[in-house]
């Protein structure tokens, strides 16, 4: 069934982006190369130690996102006390994503969740997300999420909003009709 519109010619669709396109076949490859190391691992020690295993990466896992969320909690808690922002770079985000990586089964994920424990890869990592986060924002078309962000950032570096109503004593003013109410003002 057609609606009656013509699809737009392909130079004008909008182009996906390369993680759109290529997230499933890298899940799809890591999800591979997981049961297979698991298979190789298991052929040369033994199933019962693959097993033994995987339970401590979950024990283990959990166990540092619990960490990480207490020491994040611990964090705002302070910085709601003494009325600032809670420290940038505490690395908890990170923690709690090597606790992830932990938890899910496999040997690969676990490297990766062991090596995000590490403190200066957390901040190597951190370094690059930042650069990377920055350097979207900044190619950020006009209009999207991403400038609307930007324009925040630019125009209220505090984060501080000071919420109010103006109200304007002449009411006989030209072109008003008494008791109308006024449109809200927009920026």
């Amino acid at each position: 069934m057609t609606t009656g519109d013509q699809t737009p010619p392909p130079s004008t669709r909008p182009r996906r982006s390369r993680l759109r396109r290529y997230l499933p076949l890298g899940i799809a490859v890591w999800f591979v190369l997981e049961i297979w190391l698991l298979t190789r691992v298991a052929g040369a020690a033994g199933g019962l130690t693959v097993f033994l295993l995987l339970v401590a990466g979950v024990v283990a896992g959990s166990v540092v996102i619990k960490r990480a969320g207490r020491r994040a909690f611990r964090s705002l808690n302070e910085a709601m006390q003494r009325g600032g922002s809670p420290e940038r770079g505490g690395g908890n985000g990170l923690m709690m994503l090597g606790g992830l990586l932990l938890i899910i089964p496999g040997l690969i994920s676990d490297a990766a969740g062991l090596l995000l424990l590490i403190p200066p890869v957390q901040k190597a990592v951190s370094r690059y997300t930042e650069r990377l986060f920055e350097r979207r924002l900044r190619k950020a078309a006009p209009g999207s999420l991403g400038d609307a962000f930007q324009q925040a950032r630019i125009h209220r570096p505090d984060g501080k909003v000071v919420q109010g109503e103006v109200i304007k004593d002449d009411a006989d003013a030209p072109g008003d009709a008494a008791g109308e109410p006024r449109p809200p003002l927009t920026r």
